[in-house]
């Protein structure tokens, strides 16, 4: 999977707060922490408790974790099975033990009135292993039975239908030992769409079509979920979870194409990709010996039927067309054993895993006759299956060097099997070292420091194994049963600056060694498929920043800043170049306002970001796809109309567009001329949505 991904942006988007039993307005003072040691390791820890967010009327833990300054929520990496911990949420110092939830939804579901405290601490100090920088641990207990709910509908000025059905809804409670939750949500839901002209020139710049074209989508993915814990005196507790969700996914493209000497063609373009998936985990602690045994076991199932065709049609003239389909079905089955005990004055750890991964796919390609029939044509490539038996163990040791410098140490290695059945079937083995070394320096206490060294293994999409067609694009990947997963050492410190009532700064320094970098590469004598590249590198400098002017007189009023930098290098497969990695994002600048106005149920904020891409590249084109270049937003939010917060938003008051510059060549690029460069240029349009929330 491409490595975008390692340094995903990690900007939160600020939903509105919902109204508590006592008002909330801008005399309330921002959150402050006081220092000192709610639990464990003491270095460098901060705790905030409910009455530090009085004035945002948080509904749920996101909408008060969303406003610690200089935090970012970080979702949990995409690497093998479950592994070490990646992510920097805790929930009561445990971290979860599934996969098909994200932070913001785990967050979501705790009302704030079960939220005791929220403790920031340096993962390196904690007896987690894999965590590091700052961490935030929800320390959370559910009472009588609540529930909590929103709706958030949202129009679009063109092109696209109204979301109606974006929401969710969510009940907690507890009785006796058990605590327990049910959850029904869409909120992953969206509609978008754009329209405008596309200009076809050659190589010597001449228009030789225009296009006019206009697409929408329609996203939804209710998933119905519940949750129960047990939860006894001493040190057992057993957690049992699953959910089940379908995904109706849809894409919808018309057009007109006009060229010299030519009919006019209108051309359609459809894709459905509806599914559904199920996910069922559960963990049980339990005192064993002189430490704590915790066993976890996660299965999980995807159906994933995926259509598309594109049909063009003269003036007067017959239709052609060409049908892509595939099925498959994806399983992956996790055990999981983590041993705990303290000696030698530190936490150990010894934990063992086995994953087993698996994908059926069945795929055709069809081309539209003359009569207006799909006939199906031979795609063998596209048809197979994938499978990875994986077996790691790994130990860990962390403790306190002295009072303001801590480290953790794991060491380990995993053994996996790769099966491709189909055509040009293989079977490889690998065995592969892991592990990471962590530092956390606290010298006081408003400033402190983590380094973090670690060799990762990712996680493959078995999908790129097989042959694909994409016809909106024309471009076809082959078959490779030689993908490898992706590797690297990764470099990573973290530095958090605080200045009391003022703010914080955080800045974030990123390296990655690659090998074996996932990309598009040759295959065959004019073939290209999803393979790897030996080596490959990239760096980051992430900074953030929360800003509040209480202290100038402004009352109620914050600025958040974040400037995100990367530069990434590989060998270009084809041309053997020097190049960036394909569609890699080098540039992200995002500020934001947002005002409590003292002495009122009101607050403001407004916001924008801007990022640039770098192109994809295959064996005869570089194509750039993007929108922007500046995406902003205003809002206004009333947090009591009738115990309801109210907040209405406009976003894209920027006008940015949706884009795309592609160059084909005739053959290999750089030894080809030009057969023809795309310029599209669509509008988007202005996007109004309201969000209602409450609690019941």
């Amino acid at each position: 999977m491409r490595l975008i991904s390692l340094f995903a942006l990690s900007a939160a988007i600020a939903l509105p707060a919902l109204a508590q039993e006592s008002p909330a307005t801008g005399e309330a003072p921002l959150p402050a922490a006081t220092e000192g040691a709610a639990s464990g390791n003491s270095a460098g820890r901060q705790v905030f408790t409910p009455a530090d967010f009085a004035r945002y009327a948080p509904t749920n833990a996101y909408d008060m974790l969303n406003q610690v300054p200089g935090f970012s929520i970080r979702d949990n990496e995409n690497l093998r099975g479950l592994g070490q911990a990646t992510g920097n949420v805790l929930f009561n110092g445990e971290r979860p033990s599934n996969k098909g939830d994200t932070m913001y939804t785990q967050l979501s579901r705790i009302p704030a009135g079960n939220v005791e405290r929220i403790e920031i601490v340096d993962g390196a100090t904690l007896d987690i292993p894999g965590l590091s920088g700052q961490v935030a641990n929800i320390v959370y207990r559910a009472a009588a039975v609540s529930g909590q709910f929103s709706w958030k509908p949202e129009f679009r000025a063109h092109y696209t239908d109204p979301l109606l059905t974006r929401g969710d809804v969510s009940v907690r409670g507890r009785s006796g030992k058990i605590e327990y939750e049910a959850a029904l949500s869409n909120d992953d839901s969206a509609r978008s769409g754009a329209g405008g002209p596309t200009l076809i020139s050659d190589g010597a710049g001449n228009i030789i079509e225009r296009r006019e074209d206009s697409w929408n989508t329609h996203y939804d993915t209710p998933k119905l979920s519940g949750r129960i814990t047990w939860d006894p005196a001493g040190d057992s507790v057993a957690n049992l979870g699953g959910h089940y969700q379908r995904k109706y996914d849809r894409y919808y493209e018309d057009g007109v194409r006009v060229s010299p000497g030519q009919p006019d063609r209108a051309r359609t373009f459809y894709e459905d990709a509806d599914s559904w998936n199920y996910e069922i985990s559960g963990d049980y602690q339990f005192r064993a010996g002189p430490g704590k045994l915790k066993l976890i076991g996660l299965r999980r199932f995807s159906h994933e039927p995926y259509k598309q065709e594109t049909v063009t049609t003269p003036v007067g003239g017959i239709a052609t067309g060409d049908r892509f389909a595939q099925t498959g079905d994806l399983g992956e089955t996790i055990g999981r054993g983590e041993y705990q005990w303290k000696m030698l004055g530190g936490d150990w750890q010894l934990s063992g895993e086995a994953a087993f991964n698996t994908l059926d796919n069945v795929a055709s390609i069809a081309v539209l006759d003359p009569s207006g029939v799909f006939v199906d044509q031979p795609f063998a490539g596209g048809t197979g299956g994938v499978s990875e038996d994986r077996y790691e163990g790994l130990l860990s040791f962390g403790r306190k060097l002295t009072d303001k410098l801590n480290f953790q140490i794991i060491a380990g290695a995993e053994h996996s099997t790769i099966t491709q059945t189909g055509m040009n079937g293989l079977t490889r083995s690998f065995f592969r070292p892991k592990g990471s070394l962590s530092l956390a320096w606290t010298p006081s206490a408003n400033f402190d420091v983590s380094f973090k060294l670690r060799r990762r293994v990712l996680q493959l999409s078995f999908y790129d194994f097989l042959a694909r067609a994409f016809l909106n694009d024309g471009n076809q990947n082959e078959s490779n049963n030689d993908l490898r997963p992706q590797q690297d050492w990764s470099y990573e410190a973290e530095i958090n600056r605080k200045f009391g009532a003022w703010g914080s700064t955080k800045l974030i320094l990123i390296y990655r060694d690659v090998e074996d970098r996932v990309d598009v590469v040759p295959v065959g004598a004019n073939g290209e498929a999803v393979g790897n590249i030996a080596k490959a590198k990239a760096g980051a400098i992430d900074w953030t920043a929360t800003i509040n002017l209480d202290p100038a007189g402004i009352k109620g009023m914050k600025v958040e800043t974040r400037a995100l930098l990367q530069k990434s290098s590989l060998r270009d497969p084809f041309t053997g170049e020097k190049r960036q990695w394909s569609g890699f994002t080098d540039t992200v600048i995002e500020a934001s306002v947002r005002h409590d106005i003292a002495g009122s149920e009101w607050a403001w904020g407004l916001g924008g970001n801007y990022a640039h891409y770098q192109p994809g590249y295959r064996r005869s084109q570089v194509d750039k796809l993007w929108e922007g270049p500046v995406f902003a937003n205003v809002y206004a939010e009333h947090k009591n109309v009738k115990g309801l917060t109210v907040r209405a938003t406009i976003r894209n008051i920027a006008n940015a567009r949706s884009k795309r510059d592609r160059v084909v060549y005739t053959g290999l690029r750089g030894e080809s001329p030009i057969a023809f460069v795309e310029a599209r240029n669509r509008m988007i349009g202005p996007i109004f949505s309201l969000s209602v929330r409450g609690t019941f």
